[in-house]
């Protein structure tokens, strides 16, 4: 059986393109991206790779560590950066990791056996502080990631680990957001002094409350 959301996200010490590293340790109190690829001189894993630390001023303003995982060597990986670096006009900024005996691929499913028996697919994973996995994304090989849905996620994620709200479809920070059924009505205004709008009694809408 694979992770599930709210599951600990297990702990390894891995080889990596920037040193050793300890996971937990690595991640401290940041919450964690970790994401893994098919494998290494791959075009669209270059592309997001490349995407990645483009947004790296994205990842920190919102205290996001990234980390990203292929079955290949360290070896490898360095060779892959510099084409990364050259081809999409950036400088790749965070660890990769070398999982060549597959123990943290196998560790987090990340190698589904009907799409290939070696190779990782696009998995991804939003780990918070507190180890717990809240995001589980599984892309196929041939389609890139969407990095403008995973910071739309993270933003989710931490607006609502702080906030008695949850957040409609295709929110955006700044847009109004649904109060969750737990909280009754009449008590609305005590805890979201911006107001609300009853649109039916179990779809209660208030400004974000912390913009």
């Amino acid at each position: 059986m694979g992770l599930r959301l709210g599951d600990i996200a297990p702990n390894f010490k891995a080889k990596t393109s920037e040193g050793d590293i300890d996971f937990y340790e690595y991640l401290g109190d940041s919450w964690g991206v970790l994401f893994s690829h098919p494998g290494d001189y791959t075009p669209v894993c270059t592309t997001e790779l490349g995407k990645t630390a483009a947004l790296k001023d994205e990842f920190t303003k919102r205290n996001v560590k990234v980390l990203a995982l292929s079955v290949d060597s360290v070896e490898s990986h360095k060779g892959w950066i510099n084409d990364i670096n050259e081809t999409q006009g950036v400088e790749v900024n965070f660890p990769i990791i070398a999982d060549p005996d597959r123990k943290i691929s196998e560790a987090y499913d990340m190698i589904h056996p009907n799409a290939s028996v070696n190779a990782t697919v696009r998995s991804l994973f939003i780990i918070a502080p507190d180890k717990t996995v809240k995001l589980i994304i599984t892309y196929p090989a041939s389609t890139g990631r969407n990095f403008q849905e995973i910071l739309r996620v993270i933003d989710s994620l931490q607006l609502t680990a702080n906030y008695s709200v949850a957040t409609p479809a295709d929110w955006k920070q700044g847009e109004d957001v649904v109060v969750i059924p737990a909280i009754k009505t009449e008590d609305i205004p005590a805890k979201f002094p911006k107001g609300f709008v009853e649109v039916k009694p179990y779809l209660r809408l208030t400004p974000q409350p912390n913009k």
